[in-house]
């Protein structure tokens, strides 16, 4: 090597990474021609790890300090290049910082609903969102097996991976949990607590650590939470023969009744209806119970005579089934204040 050479040669006396940037887990320090002189700098802040890696191979590791870099501290690289104690020569060696800070507020989130067996509704979809943290804890085999040898490793790099490793694990642990939807959604931090624990040995496998794991929601698909609110309603949960029929029965008399506040007249005549409308279903709701009994008795036959109608009830007692129906929600407040009228005219007139 010339003289004009050896001036031009460029030494690197102090290597540190100041993190600019935020979201970078990864940053290889900008080589290039330059070469490591030996007796140099290495400073590693908290929350970082500085690797060094010699021809595609790791070498040396060092946590938090300051660092003189010389054949003492490097006995790795040293052994890899075959120096020997005399060495006093710069040296060359790529050298990659990672940062060990956690990644707080990760949020994640099944964008498919994931199907499961549930002994309260047989198979149903479920959805469920949540916030997790982690961090590099192990800076070696996360080099090896995510980040590699690119200049700079996001954080939203990695969470590509991480999110298809949390999906799988959502999935199966949701399915083999054999916990009832009702009481998986009453116990969220049982359930988080259940699928950390599969999700931190899979995490472990990149060299990452998973910090902290929370279950923030488990819903269903509209129309399925449609179909078990219309359920819940109905006080159709456990019940059985008649009494699930007589359930299923009122539900659909007091759904009828706003349906028919949108017809020609409103609610206007539902004073003098209402009497009669709850008679029907409680007779609709007797015959129905009837019909469960053994088919091989014989039934009575109907009677010919039409029963009288039920006496009209007093006005007051109607406005206060109207309340009723008003503080149920089966009723607008317009439908309301419209009947209420009504009654009240008779009432006075």
């Amino acid at each position: 090597m010339s003289l004009g050479s050896f001036i031009k040669k460029q030494f690197i006396d102090v290597l540190q990474w100041n993190e600019e940037k935020e979201g970078v887990l990864a940053w290889r320090f900008p080589m290039q021609d330059f070469e490591i002189q030996n007796g140099a700098i290495l400073n590693v802040r908290e929350s970082q790890v500085a690797v060094f890696v010699n021809e595609g191979k790791i070498a040396d590791v060092f946590g938090p300090g300051t660092h003189k870099l010389t054949t003492q501290t490097l006995p790795l690289l040293t052994n890899l290049k075959n120096w020997d104690k005399l060495f006093d020569s710069p040296f060359k060696s790529d050298v990659y910082y990672f940062s060990t800070r956690v990644q707080t507020g990760r949020k994640w989130g099944t964008p498919q609903p994931i199907t499961i067996r549930d002994k309260d509704f047989d198979m149903i979809r479920v959805r469920a969102f949540g916030m997790y943290s982690y961090r590099i804890a192990d800076a070696r085999t996360f080099f090896t097996e995510i980040s590699g040898t690119r200049d700079v490793y996001t954080r939203d790099e990695v969470e590509d991976q991480l999110r298809g490793i949390l999906m799988a694990s959502m999935a199966s642990s949701l399915g083999g949990a054999n916990v009832p939807f009702l009481d998986m959604a009453a116990n969220q931090a049982l359930m988080a607590q259940q699928v950390k624990d599969g999700l931190a040995q899979a995490f472990a496998r990149y060299g990452v650590g998973l910090d902290e794991f929370n279950v923030a929601s488990i819903s269903l698909p509209e129309e399925l939470q449609a179909a078990l609110d219309e359920r819940i309603s109905a006080g159709m949960k456990g019940g059985l023969g008649a009494d699930k029929m007589s359930g299923f029965t009122k539900f659909q008399v007091a759904n009828a009744i706003p349906l028919a506040a949108q017809n020609e007249g409103g609610l206007a005549g539902i004073g003098a209806g209402l009497g009669a409308g709850l008679s029907i279903g409680q007779v609709m709701a007797q015959g129905m119970a009837q019909g469960t009994g053994s088919a091989l008795q014989p039934q009575a036959p109907a009677p010919a005579a039409v029963p009288p109608a039920p006496a009209e009830e007093p006005i007051e007692a109607r406005l206060e089934k109207l309340k009723g129906l008003l503080d149920k929600g089966l009723i607008s407040p317009a439908d309301y204040d419209g009947a209420k009228a009504e009654l009240l005219k008779k009432l006075i007139g």
